[in-house]
Protein backbone atom coordinates (compact mmCIF):
# COMPACT_ATOMS: atom_id res chain seq x y z
CA UNK A 1 0.00 0.00 0.00
CA UNK A 2 1.62 3.06 -1.28
CA UNK A 3 0.97 6.89 -0.11
CA UNK A 4 -0.96 6.93 -4.07
CA UNK A 5 -3.50 5.93 -2.52
CA UNK A 6 -3.96 8.46 0.42
CA UNK A 7 -3.31 11.92 0.98
CA UNK A 8 0.45 12.69 -0.25
CA UNK A 9 2.79 12.07 1.82
CA UNK A 10 0.93 10.16 4.58
CA UNK A 11 2.19 7.03 6.03
CA UNK A 12 -0.71 4.86 5.42
CA UNK A 13 0.04 1.62 6.76
CA UNK A 14 1.05 3.06 9.88
CA UNK A 15 -2.25 5.51 10.40
CA UNK A 16 -4.35 2.22 9.93
CA UNK A 17 -2.09 0.27 12.52
CA UNK A 18 -2.85 3.77 14.70
CA UNK A 19 -6.80 3.83 14.32
CA UNK A 20 -6.88 -0.10 14.90
CA UNK A 21 -5.08 -0.10 18.41
CA UNK A 22 -7.15 2.95 19.16
CA UNK A 23 -10.21 1.10 18.25
CA UNK A 24 -9.09 -2.30 19.94
CA UNK A 25 -8.28 -0.62 22.84
CA UNK A 26 -11.99 1.42 23.26
CA UNK A 27 -13.46 -2.06 22.73
CA UNK A 28 -10.99 -3.84 24.59
CA UNK A 29 -11.87 -2.19 27.82
CA UNK A 30 -15.50 -2.48 27.43
CA UNK A 31 -15.33 -6.29 28.03
CA UNK A 32 -11.64 -6.88 29.58
CA UNK A 33 -13.12 -5.69 33.15
CA UNK A 34 -15.72 -8.51 33.09
CA UNK A 35 -13.01 -11.33 34.27
CA UNK A 36 -11.64 -8.79 36.79
CA UNK A 37 -15.36 -7.95 38.38
CA UNK A 38 -15.24 -10.68 40.80
CA UNK A 39 -11.90 -9.82 42.37
CA UNK A 40 -13.30 -5.60 42.25
CA UNK A 41 -16.16 -6.97 44.20
CA UNK A 42 -14.42 -8.04 47.31
CA UNK A 43 -11.06 -6.05 46.81
CA UNK A 44 -12.93 -2.71 46.96
CA UNK A 45 -16.25 -4.44 48.98
CA UNK A 46 -18.75 -3.45 46.24
CA UNK A 47 -22.29 -3.77 47.02
CA UNK A 48 -22.97 -6.48 44.23
CA UNK A 49 -26.16 -4.19 42.94
CA UNK A 50 -23.57 -1.64 42.47
CA UNK A 51 -20.99 -3.93 40.77
CA UNK A 52 -22.24 -3.02 37.16
CA UNK A 53 -21.56 -0.24 37.57
CA UNK A 54 -18.30 -0.42 36.85
CA UNK A 55 -19.00 -1.32 33.25
CA UNK A 56 -22.48 0.84 32.87
CA UNK A 57 -20.31 4.17 33.95
CA UNK A 58 -17.64 3.42 30.87
CA UNK A 59 -20.98 2.73 28.48
CA UNK A 60 -22.80 5.74 29.58
CA UNK A 61 -19.93 8.09 28.99
CA UNK A 62 -19.26 6.60 25.70
CA UNK A 63 -22.88 6.57 24.48
CA UNK A 64 -23.26 10.13 25.48
CA UNK A 65 -20.56 11.80 23.64
CA UNK A 66 -20.03 9.82 21.12
CA UNK A 67 -21.87 11.84 18.52
CA UNK A 68 -20.03 15.06 19.89
CA UNK A 69 -16.83 13.59 19.87
CA UNK A 70 -17.03 12.66 16.29
CA UNK A 71 -18.40 16.61 16.08
CA UNK A 72 -14.77 17.34 17.55
CA UNK A 73 -12.83 16.03 15.45
CA UNK A 74 -14.43 18.10 12.00
CA UNK A 75 -14.50 21.24 14.31
CA UNK A 76 -11.25 21.67 15.88
CA UNK A 77 -8.78 19.05 13.73
CA UNK A 78 -9.13 15.55 13.59
CA UNK A 79 -5.46 14.80 15.04
CA UNK A 80 -5.79 17.65 18.02
CA UNK A 81 -8.83 15.74 19.53
CA UNK A 82 -7.35 12.30 18.63
CA UNK A 83 -4.39 13.09 20.76
CA UNK A 84 -7.12 14.38 23.49
CA UNK A 85 -8.87 11.67 23.48
CA UNK A 86 -5.87 9.21 24.33
CA UNK A 87 -4.25 11.40 26.78
CA UNK A 88 -7.72 11.17 28.42
CA UNK A 89 -7.97 7.55 28.18
CA UNK A 90 -4.79 7.13 29.33
CA UNK A 91 -5.03 9.28 32.36
CA UNK A 92 -8.18 7.69 33.60
CA UNK A 93 -7.08 4.33 33.17
CA UNK A 94 -4.11 4.97 35.43
CA UNK A 95 -6.57 6.81 38.09
CA UNK A 96 -8.93 3.57 38.03
CA UNK A 97 -5.97 0.81 38.11
CA UNK A 98 -4.93 2.83 41.44
CA UNK A 99 -8.51 3.22 42.81
CA UNK A 100 -9.08 2.64 46.57
CA UNK A 101 -12.47 3.08 46.40
CA UNK A 102 -15.76 1.95 44.48
CA UNK A 103 -16.63 5.79 43.80
CA UNK A 104 -12.97 6.31 42.39
CA UNK A 105 -12.81 3.52 40.12
CA UNK A 106 -16.74 4.23 38.70
CA UNK A 107 -15.96 7.64 38.04
CA UNK A 108 -12.51 6.83 36.43
CA UNK A 109 -14.52 4.34 33.99
CA UNK A 110 -16.80 7.40 33.76
CA UNK A 111 -13.73 9.71 31.96
CA UNK A 112 -12.07 6.80 30.24
CA UNK A 113 -15.26 6.24 28.72
CA UNK A 114 -15.20 9.98 27.55
CA UNK A 115 -12.03 9.30 26.08
CA UNK A 116 -12.99 6.26 24.43
CA UNK A 117 -16.32 8.67 22.84
CA UNK A 118 -13.77 11.29 21.42
CA UNK A 119 -10.94 8.45 19.87
CA UNK A 120 -13.61 6.41 18.11
CA UNK A 121 -14.80 8.38 15.71
CA UNK A 122 -11.92 10.31 15.45
CA UNK A 123 -10.05 7.07 14.07
CA UNK A 124 -12.55 6.81 11.83
CA UNK A 125 -12.75 10.18 10.67
CA UNK A 126 -8.94 9.91 10.31
CA UNK A 127 -9.13 6.50 7.85
CA UNK A 128 -11.94 8.32 5.77
CA UNK A 129 -9.49 11.88 5.26
CA UNK A 130 -6.79 10.01 4.56
CA UNK A 131 -7.28 6.69 2.61
CA UNK A 132 -8.56 8.25 -0.37
CA UNK A 133 -8.59 5.52 -3.01
CA UNK A 134 -11.98 3.49 -3.03
CA UNK A 135 -10.45 -0.11 -2.67
CA UNK A 136 -7.61 1.42 -0.19
CA UNK A 137 -10.63 2.76 1.89
CA UNK A 138 -12.30 -0.41 1.84
CA UNK A 139 -9.95 -2.86 3.49
CA UNK A 140 -8.86 0.07 5.84
CA UNK A 141 -13.19 0.03 6.74
CA UNK A 142 -12.67 -3.77 7.10
CA UNK A 143 -10.13 -4.26 9.32
CA UNK A 144 -11.33 -1.60 11.63
CA UNK A 145 -15.30 -3.15 11.46
CA UNK A 146 -13.04 -6.77 12.52
CA UNK A 147 -10.70 -4.87 15.61
CA UNK A 148 -14.05 -3.86 16.74
CA UNK A 149 -15.70 -7.18 16.33
CA UNK A 150 -12.82 -9.43 17.93
CA UNK A 151 -11.86 -7.16 20.73
CA UNK A 152 -14.49 -7.52 23.07
CA UNK A 153 -14.18 -10.87 23.12
CA UNK A 154 -10.34 -11.00 23.24
CA UNK A 155 -10.62 -8.51 26.31
CA UNK A 156 -12.02 -11.15 28.47
CA UNK A 157 -9.22 -13.61 27.71
CA UNK A 158 -6.93 -10.86 28.52
CA UNK A 159 -8.53 -10.29 31.37
CA UNK A 160 -8.53 -13.47 32.63
CA UNK A 161 -4.63 -13.73 31.84
CA UNK A 162 -4.06 -10.31 33.30
CA UNK A 163 -6.34 -10.67 36.50
CA UNK A 164 -4.65 -14.18 37.61
CA UNK A 165 -0.83 -13.88 37.25
CA UNK A 166 -0.77 -9.95 38.23
CA UNK A 167 -4.27 -8.64 39.63
CA UNK A 168 -6.86 -6.88 38.35
CA UNK A 169 -5.36 -3.53 38.72
CA UNK A 170 -3.43 -4.15 36.19
CA UNK A 171 -6.54 -4.61 33.82
CA UNK A 172 -6.62 -0.75 34.17
CA UNK A 173 -3.11 -0.03 34.41
CA UNK A 174 -1.95 -1.95 31.49
CA UNK A 175 -3.09 0.86 28.93
CA UNK A 176 -0.92 3.26 30.28
CA UNK A 177 1.91 2.28 28.21
CA UNK A 178 -0.08 1.21 25.75
CA UNK A 179 -1.95 4.62 25.45
CA UNK A 180 1.61 6.63 25.76
CA UNK A 181 2.69 4.33 22.77
CA UNK A 182 -0.90 5.40 21.06
CA UNK A 183 -0.11 9.23 21.71
CA UNK A 184 3.40 9.36 20.28
CA UNK A 185 2.34 7.11 17.22
CA UNK A 186 -0.55 9.70 16.78
CA UNK A 187 1.97 12.42 16.91
CA UNK A 188 3.96 11.21 14.26
CA UNK A 189 1.48 9.70 11.84
CA UNK A 190 -1.79 10.97 11.75
CA UNK A 191 -2.01 14.02 9.66
CA UNK A 192 -4.08 17.41 10.84
CA UNK A 193 -6.61 18.76 9.28
CA UNK A 194 -8.01 22.23 9.42
CA UNK A 195 -10.87 23.50 12.31
CA UNK A 196 -13.90 23.72 10.43
CA UNK A 197 -15.53 26.50 12.75
CA UNK A 198 -15.00 25.66 16.51
CA UNK A 199 -17.56 26.70 19.07
CA UNK A 200 -19.89 28.84 16.82
CA UNK A 201 -20.50 25.33 15.13
CA UNK A 202 -20.63 23.20 18.25
CA UNK A 203 -24.01 21.87 19.54
CA UNK A 204 -24.05 21.70 22.86
CA UNK A 205 -27.12 21.99 23.99
CA UNK A 206 -27.59 18.91 21.81
CA UNK A 207 -25.30 16.92 23.79
CA UNK A 208 -26.08 17.99 27.11
CA UNK A 209 -29.33 16.95 26.87
CA UNK A 210 -28.59 13.52 24.78
CA UNK A 211 -25.91 12.69 27.06
CA UNK A 212 -28.01 13.80 30.58
CA UNK A 213 -30.61 11.83 29.34
CA UNK A 214 -29.27 8.98 28.91
CA UNK A 215 -28.03 8.88 32.49
CA UNK A 216 -31.11 9.23 34.04
CA UNK A 217 -32.56 6.35 31.59
CA UNK A 218 -30.27 3.96 32.73
CA UNK A 219 -30.02 5.01 36.40
CA UNK A 220 -34.24 4.55 36.04
CA UNK A 221 -33.92 1.52 35.00
CA UNK A 222 -31.25 0.14 37.44
CA UNK A 223 -32.64 1.60 40.39
CA UNK A 224 -36.36 0.16 39.64
CA UNK A 225 -35.58 -3.41 41.71
CA UNK A 226 -34.45 -1.76 44.70
CA UNK A 227 -37.11 1.07 44.86
CA UNK A 228 -39.74 -0.09 42.33
CA UNK A 229 -41.16 1.41 39.79
CA UNK A 230 -43.80 3.65 41.24
CA UNK A 231 -40.78 5.49 43.50
CA UNK A 232 -40.31 9.03 43.04
CA UNK A 233 -36.47 8.06 42.03
CA UNK A 234 -37.33 6.03 39.16
CA UNK A 235 -40.73 7.47 37.81
CA UNK A 236 -38.59 10.60 38.08
CA UNK A 237 -35.31 9.48 36.18
CA UNK A 238 -37.84 8.24 33.18
CA UNK A 239 -39.70 10.77 33.13
CA UNK A 240 -36.64 13.66 33.01
CA UNK A 241 -35.45 11.19 30.43
CA UNK A 242 -38.17 11.63 28.25
CA UNK A 243 -37.91 15.10 28.47
CA UNK A 244 -34.58 15.68 27.41
CA UNK A 245 -34.51 13.40 24.63
CA UNK A 246 -37.50 15.48 23.22
CA UNK A 247 -36.00 18.55 23.47
CA UNK A 248 -32.61 16.81 21.84
CA UNK A 249 -34.71 15.92 18.77
CA UNK A 250 -36.48 19.36 18.84
CA UNK A 251 -32.81 20.70 19.00
CA UNK A 252 -31.73 18.76 16.42
CA UNK A 253 -34.60 20.31 14.48
CA UNK A 254 -33.73 24.29 14.46
CA UNK A 255 -30.01 23.84 15.08
CA UNK A 256 -27.99 25.70 12.30
CA UNK A 257 -25.08 22.40 12.73
CA UNK A 258 -27.18 19.66 14.74
CA UNK A 259 -25.57 16.83 16.29
CA UNK A 260 -27.67 14.82 14.62
CA UNK A 261 -29.21 15.96 11.51
CA UNK A 262 -32.82 13.62 11.81
CA UNK A 263 -33.28 13.55 7.90
CA UNK A 264 -30.80 10.31 8.33
CA UNK A 265 -33.66 7.98 9.42
CA UNK A 266 -35.39 8.46 6.22
CA UNK A 267 -33.12 6.46 4.66
CA UNK A 268 -34.59 2.65 5.45
CA UNK A 269 -32.01 0.67 5.48
CA UNK A 270 -29.67 2.92 7.69
CA UNK A 271 -32.69 2.44 9.88
CA UNK A 272 -33.60 -0.65 10.29
CA UNK A 273 -29.56 -1.70 10.53
CA UNK A 274 -29.47 0.68 13.74
CA UNK A 275 -32.11 -0.99 15.13
CA UNK A 276 -30.79 -4.58 14.42
CA UNK A 277 -27.24 -3.46 15.64
CA UNK A 278 -28.87 -2.24 19.18
CA UNK A 279 -30.52 -5.65 20.18
CA UNK A 280 -27.20 -7.72 18.73
CA UNK A 281 -24.86 -5.09 21.04
CA UNK A 282 -27.50 -5.51 24.00
CA UNK A 283 -27.44 -8.95 23.60
CA UNK A 284 -23.32 -9.53 23.02
CA UNK A 285 -22.05 -6.78 25.48
CA UNK A 286 -23.99 -8.41 28.34
CA UNK A 287 -23.28 -12.18 27.50
CA UNK A 288 -19.73 -10.89 28.03
CA UNK A 289 -21.27 -10.01 31.60
CA UNK A 290 -22.46 -12.74 32.65
CA UNK A 291 -21.26 -15.40 30.94
CA UNK A 292 -18.40 -14.39 33.17
CA UNK A 293 -20.10 -14.36 36.09
CA UNK A 294 -21.59 -17.64 35.26
CA UNK A 295 -17.91 -19.62 34.60
CA UNK A 296 -16.69 -18.23 37.84
CA UNK A 297 -19.17 -17.58 40.43
CA UNK A 298 -21.44 -20.79 39.39
CA UNK A 299 -19.32 -23.30 38.25
CA UNK A 300 -16.53 -22.24 39.78
CA UNK A 301 -13.80 -21.51 37.27
CA UNK A 302 -10.36 -19.37 37.80
CA UNK A 303 -9.89 -16.01 36.24
CA UNK A 304 -7.20 -17.45 34.04
CA UNK A 305 -10.16 -20.76 33.15
CA UNK A 306 -12.33 -18.17 32.32
CA UNK A 307 -10.53 -16.15 30.28
CA UNK A 308 -9.17 -19.15 27.97
CA UNK A 309 -12.96 -20.40 28.43
CA UNK A 310 -13.77 -17.43 25.83
CA UNK A 311 -11.63 -18.89 23.19
CA UNK A 312 -14.52 -20.42 20.91
CA UNK A 313 -15.81 -17.00 21.53
CA UNK A 314 -13.49 -15.54 19.83
CA UNK A 315 -12.64 -17.04 17.37
CA UNK A 316 -16.02 -17.48 16.52
CA UNK A 317 -16.36 -13.61 16.25
CA UNK A 318 -13.24 -13.65 14.15
CA UNK A 319 -14.40 -15.88 11.42
CA UNK A 320 -17.77 -15.02 11.28
CA UNK A 321 -16.58 -11.23 10.30
CA UNK A 322 -14.11 -12.17 7.95
CA UNK A 323 -15.89 -15.45 6.49
CA UNK A 324 -19.55 -13.49 5.48
CA UNK A 325 -16.73 -9.88 3.94
CA UNK A 326 -17.37 -11.96 0.12
CA UNK A 327 -20.90 -12.80 1.02
CA UNK A 328 -22.10 -9.56 2.23
CA UNK A 329 -21.50 -8.06 -1.53
CA UNK A 330 -22.99 -11.20 -3.42
CA UNK A 331 -26.05 -11.13 -1.57
CA UNK A 332 -26.69 -8.46 0.50
CA UNK A 333 -26.60 -7.80 4.33
CA UNK A 334 -30.41 -8.79 4.95
CA UNK A 335 -29.88 -13.02 5.07
CA UNK A 336 -26.71 -12.71 6.75
CA UNK A 337 -28.04 -10.02 9.59
CA UNK A 338 -31.32 -12.77 10.02
CA UNK A 339 -28.92 -15.78 10.14
CA UNK A 340 -26.39 -14.64 11.96
CA UNK A 341 -29.45 -13.62 14.73
CA UNK A 342 -30.76 -16.89 14.71
CA UNK A 343 -27.62 -18.76 14.87
CA UNK A 344 -26.84 -16.19 18.31
CA UNK A 345 -30.45 -16.94 19.48
CA UNK A 346 -30.01 -20.85 19.50
CA UNK A 347 -26.74 -20.44 21.45
CA UNK A 348 -27.37 -18.11 24.35
CA UNK A 349 -30.31 -20.24 24.94
CA UNK A 350 -28.17 -22.90 25.33
CA UNK A 351 -26.02 -21.04 27.29
CA UNK A 352 -28.64 -19.92 29.45
CA UNK A 353 -29.31 -23.40 30.73
CA UNK A 354 -25.99 -23.37 32.58
CA UNK A 355 -25.80 -24.13 36.27
CA UNK A 356 -23.70 -24.97 38.81
CA UNK A 357 -23.90 -29.25 37.67
CA UNK A 358 -22.82 -27.76 34.12
CA UNK A 359 -19.31 -28.45 33.11
CA UNK A 360 -17.46 -26.19 30.03
CA UNK A 361 -17.53 -29.19 27.42
CA UNK A 362 -20.88 -29.94 27.88
CA UNK A 363 -22.69 -26.24 28.05
CA UNK A 364 -20.32 -23.80 27.34
CA UNK A 365 -17.98 -24.79 24.04
CA UNK A 366 -20.47 -25.47 21.19
CA UNK A 367 -22.80 -22.46 21.75
CA UNK A 368 -20.41 -20.40 22.76
CA UNK A 369 -19.00 -20.78 19.23
CA UNK A 370 -21.95 -21.16 17.48
CA UNK A 371 -22.93 -17.60 19.31
CA UNK A 372 -19.39 -16.22 18.09
CA UNK A 373 -19.71 -17.52 14.18
CA UNK A 374 -23.51 -16.04 14.04
CA UNK A 375 -22.58 -12.49 16.12
CA UNK A 376 -19.27 -12.20 13.93
CA UNK A 377 -21.28 -11.98 10.93
CA UNK A 378 -23.37 -9.47 11.87
CA UNK A 379 -21.46 -7.40 13.32
CA UNK A 380 -19.62 -7.08 9.68
CA UNK A 381 -22.79 -6.99 7.95
CA UNK A 382 -24.24 -4.37 10.29
CA UNK A 383 -21.02 -1.89 9.56
CA UNK A 384 -21.43 -2.66 5.59
CA UNK A 385 -25.31 -1.95 5.55
CA UNK A 386 -25.20 0.80 8.09
CA UNK A 387 -22.70 3.08 6.47
CA UNK A 388 -23.13 2.11 2.35
CA UNK A 389 -25.99 3.65 0.38
CA UNK A 390 -25.83 7.01 1.94
CA UNK A 391 -24.49 10.42 0.76
CA UNK A 392 -20.60 10.77 0.79
CA UNK A 393 -21.12 13.77 3.46
CA UNK A 394 -22.99 11.79 5.37
CA UNK A 395 -20.91 8.75 5.45
CA UNK A 396 -19.43 10.24 8.69
CA UNK A 397 -22.73 10.64 10.44
CA UNK A 398 -23.94 6.75 9.69
CA UNK A 399 -20.35 6.09 11.29
CA UNK A 400 -21.18 7.94 14.49
CA UNK A 401 -24.45 7.04 14.60
CA UNK A 402 -23.70 3.53 14.37
CA UNK A 403 -20.90 3.27 17.14
CA UNK A 404 -23.74 5.76 19.04
CA UNK A 405 -26.39 3.30 18.93
CA UNK A 406 -23.96 0.34 19.30
CA UNK A 407 -23.24 1.69 22.71
CA UNK A 408 -26.73 2.69 23.61
CA UNK A 409 -27.78 -0.99 23.17
CA UNK A 410 -24.69 -1.94 25.73
CA UNK A 411 -25.41 0.28 27.91
CA UNK A 412 -29.37 -0.31 28.46
CA UNK A 413 -29.15 -3.77 27.34
CA UNK A 414 -26.31 -4.81 30.84
CA UNK A 415 -28.88 -2.50 33.03
CA UNK A 416 -32.00 -4.52 31.95
CA UNK A 417 -30.90 -7.81 31.86
CA UNK A 418 -28.65 -7.00 35.34
CA UNK A 419 -32.22 -5.75 36.99
CA UNK A 420 -33.88 -9.14 35.79
CA UNK A 421 -30.78 -10.88 37.11
CA UNK A 422 -31.00 -9.24 40.37
CA UNK A 423 -34.79 -9.67 40.88
CA UNK A 424 -34.62 -13.40 40.30
CA UNK A 425 -31.42 -13.86 42.43
CA UNK A 426 -32.94 -12.05 45.40
CA UNK A 427 -35.89 -13.98 44.98
CA UNK A 428 -34.23 -17.16 45.45
CA UNK A 429 -32.26 -16.41 48.28
CA UNK A 430 -35.64 -15.46 50.22
CA UNK A 431 -36.79 -18.52 49.15
CA UNK A 432 -34.22 -20.40 51.33
CA UNK A 433 -32.22 -21.45 48.05
CA UNK A 434 -28.26 -21.99 48.16
CA UNK A 435 -26.17 -19.06 47.05
CA UNK A 436 -24.95 -20.50 43.97
CA UNK A 437 -28.39 -22.02 42.49
CA UNK A 438 -29.76 -18.57 43.15
CA UNK A 439 -27.33 -17.02 41.48
CA UNK A 440 -27.02 -19.31 38.63
CA UNK A 441 -30.70 -18.84 37.87
CA UNK A 442 -30.95 -15.12 38.00
CA UNK A 443 -27.70 -15.34 35.23
CA UNK A 444 -29.46 -17.64 33.28
CA UNK A 445 -32.52 -15.06 33.07
CA UNK A 446 -30.19 -12.79 31.80
CA UNK A 447 -28.67 -14.71 29.50
CA UNK A 448 -32.29 -16.04 28.13
CA UNK A 449 -32.82 -12.16 28.17
CA UNK A 450 -30.20 -11.66 25.70
CA UNK A 451 -31.38 -14.09 23.51
CA UNK A 452 -34.91 -12.03 23.41
CA UNK A 453 -32.78 -9.44 22.14
CA UNK A 454 -31.03 -11.31 18.93
CA UNK A 455 -34.29 -12.71 18.23
CA UNK A 456 -35.60 -8.78 17.96
CA UNK A 457 -32.30 -8.05 16.28
CA UNK A 458 -33.53 -10.88 13.20
CA UNK A 459 -37.02 -9.71 13.61
CA UNK A 460 -35.86 -5.78 12.67
CA UNK A 461 -33.88 -7.53 10.17
CA UNK A 462 -36.25 -8.19 7.87
CA UNK A 463 -36.86 -4.60 7.03
CA UNK A 464 -33.40 -4.46 5.77
CA UNK A 465 -34.26 -3.88 1.91
CA UNK A 466 -33.18 -6.91 -0.42
CA UNK A 467 -30.41 -6.47 -2.37
CA UNK A 468 -31.29 -4.85 -5.66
Amino acid sequence: MTATLGRPGTKLGMVLVVCCLAQFMNVLDASVMNVALPSIFEDLRFERHDLQWVNSAYTIAVCGFLLLGGRLADLFGQRRVFLFGAALFTVASAVGGMATSPGTLIAARGFQGLGAAVMAPASLTVLGTTFTDPNARAKAFGWWSAVSGTGGAVGVLLGGIVTESLGWRWVLLINVPLGIALVSMIRGAVPETASGGGRKSLDVPGAITVTIGLMALVYGIAQSHELGWGSWQVAGSLVLSLVLFALFLRQQTVSDHPLMPLGIFRNRQVTATNIVAFFAIAALFSTFYFLTLVLQQVMGLSALATGLGYLPLSIGIALGGFGVSRIVPRIGPRPVLIAGLLAGTAGLLWVSTADETSTFLGTILVPTTLLGLGMGAVLNATTNAATSGVPREQAGLASGLLNTIRQMGSAIGLVVLATMSSARADSLLEQGEPLRHSLGSGFGLALFGAAAFTFCGAVAALAVPRKK
